[in-house]
Parts: structure tokens; sequence; C-alpha cells
């Protein structure tokens, strides 16, 4: 395995960049109304998600701190599963796209507990 530089070369990272950009897209359509709400609600908890595992990769040589990180990664990540039930119960979102990036939310939260759980993999 190739060592990583970055968190940029996180497949993670990637991936929840990718999920929170989608949020931003699928966010756009949303009423008015919900601006100070549900859009910023969820694009700030799906944007928290990439921003914290950054921070979680310079605290690798901590241990705690870096557990604790990816702990709030794993939090932003749920966050951000329940305002999209929620904009699919208020059907601003339909059922594909609902889908579509809920699954990518459950990869996320599957890698963030397997680096919680195999963190010495992963400590400096």
């Amino acid at each position: 395995m190739a060592k990583i530089a970055s968190h940029r070369e996180l497949k993670v990272y990637q991936l929840s960049f990718e999920a929170g950009m989608d949020i931003f897209h699928l966010t756009k359509t949303f009423p008015k109304a919900e601006t100070y709400s549900l859009t910023d609600q969820i694009r700030r908890s799906s944007r928290s998600v990439s921003g914290n595992l950054a921070e979680a990769w310079r605290k690798r040589r901590y241990e705690k701190a870096f557990v604790a990180k990816l702990s709030d990664v794993e939090g932003e990540a749920a966050e951000t599963q329940t305002w999209l039930d929620y904009a699919h119960a208020c059907k601003y979102i339909n059922i594909k796209e609902y889908k579509q990036i809920n699954e990518k939310y459950e990869h996320i939260l599957g890698i963030i507990v397997n680096m919680i759980v195999n963190k010495e993999k992963w400590i400096l």
C-alpha cells in the first residue's frame, strides 16, 4: 500500500467531499422557507464530515484526539442522514436521490467505524 501523504488522498475523504457536493446541489432546489433551517443544517453537517476527517488526519500522532475526531465524523455523517430523512419526508428530494446519498453516508460510516476499530493502522 502506498503511503498516504494528505487527507485528500483518503478514499473516505473523497467520498465525503463528493457527498457534501451532492447535498449542496440538491439543496439548491429546497424552498426559500428552508434556507435558514434545513438547508443550512444539512449543508453544515455534510461539510463537517470532510472537514473533521482532515482534522483527524492531522491528529494521528495522538490516538485519543484521532479517535475523538473520527467520532465527530461519525456523528456529523449520522446527522446528515437525519436531515436527509427530513428532506425526503418533506418531499424536497425523491426516493432515488435519498437512497443514493444515504448509501454514500452508510459507506462513509462503515469506513469510519473501521478506522476507529483499527486505529493502530492509522496512528503515527
